[in-house]
């Protein structure tokens, strides 16, 4: 076990570029064909769940400048905007790692529930992570365990939200898995995701 990750406090700027580093290979490597594939995120194909990643890092970016975010309504096609939509998601993933790792963005409260900002922050983490999760598995690529200090954060935060997110819908219920079971998948069971989906 690394024992500096256990001691140092990262900023949220700071796991969001690492959640970045993970991610944005696994955007370029979402083949066309496989837009209409299945995810374990049930409501979701392929397509759909990359625009509701797009439309998270977009307004989680407004949320770390205490700006109001946009969350109802249709979500945005950006992959029919045009091929390069993996080029724009990883631009967007790049201005997201750079407005929570900017002074005062963990700092007060924000968003339209007034949560405390490292929390917020922390959700836009969890779909960095989580989602992108659920697109590797869903287009057969590799996706490690997450780094140490992502995972020991959004432990802490899905413990803070699940009660909220399983009655939202948002999570589904926690999936069995063996207690000596890794970090990263007791993480990805607390949502309701199965690690062994495929």
């Amino acid at each position: 076990m690394d024992t500096n990750a256990a001691k140092k406090t990262y900023g949220i700027g700071e796991l969001l570029g690492m959640a970045r580093e993970r991610a944005v290979p696994v955007f370029r490597g979402i083949p066309d064909e496989a837009l209409g594939a299945a995810t374990p995120c049930a409501e979701y194909d392929v397509k759909a769940l990359v625009n509701h990643v797009f439309q998270v890092i977009v307004q989680f970016q407004r949320l770390a400048v205490k700006e109001p975010s946009d969350f109802d309504g249709a979500v945005p096609d950006r992959v029919s905007e045009g091929p390069d939509w993996r080029d724009r998601l990883a631009q967007e993933a790049d201005r997201l790692v750079a407005v929570w790792s900017a002074p005062g963005a963990e700092e007060g409260t924000t968003g339209a529930m007034d949560m405390p900002a490292r929390l917020v922050g922390s959700m836009a983490l969890l779909d960095l992570t989580v989602h992108v999760w659920d697109l590797a598995r869903a287009t057969g690529q590799e996706y490690g365990p997450a780094d140490e200090a992502v995972v020991a954060e959004l432990t802490g935060a899905v413990a803070q939200l699940a009660p909220t997110a399983r009655k939202m819908g948002v999570f589904g219920d926690p999936v069995p898995v063996a207690e000596d079971a890794p970090a990263f998948e007791r993480l990805l069971a607390g949502t309701g995701r199965d690690p062994r989906w495929g």
